[in-house]
């Protein structure tokens, strides 16, 4: 079943750090299957909290996000720009209707 990492950015506040950690993660997240589906751009809100940024990312399997997520490269990608980023990111399994 594939999974998704849904990061929801509340505050960015060193846009470098981001576009910095964007450029290291992105070959690690792909390396562990990972494929970007949204990475900002033109939004509406409709209800609830506006969000900055959202960012989600589809993988082939729950175990493989969360390994990705796990993995010291990633950790070490996030480390750039996690003192400077205030978001909600979660990893969750997708489902079929067949």
């Amino acid at each position: 079943m594939k999974s998704y990492w849904i990061s929801l950015y509340l505050k960015v506040e060193n846009q470098d750090n981001l576009k910095k950690y964007a450029e290291v993660v992105t070959p690690i997240i792909k390396s562990f299957g990972g494929v970007p589906l949204v990475r900002g751009g033109k939004h509406e809100t409709f209800e609830g909290d506006d969000f900055v940024r959202t960012v989600v990312w589809e993988f082939p399997s729950y175990e493989k996000a969360i390994e990705c997520h796990n993995s010291k490269e990633y950790l070490a990608g996030w480390d750039l720009a996690k003192d400077t980023t205030v978001r909600h990111m979660q990893v969750i399994e997708g489902f079929s209707t067949e």
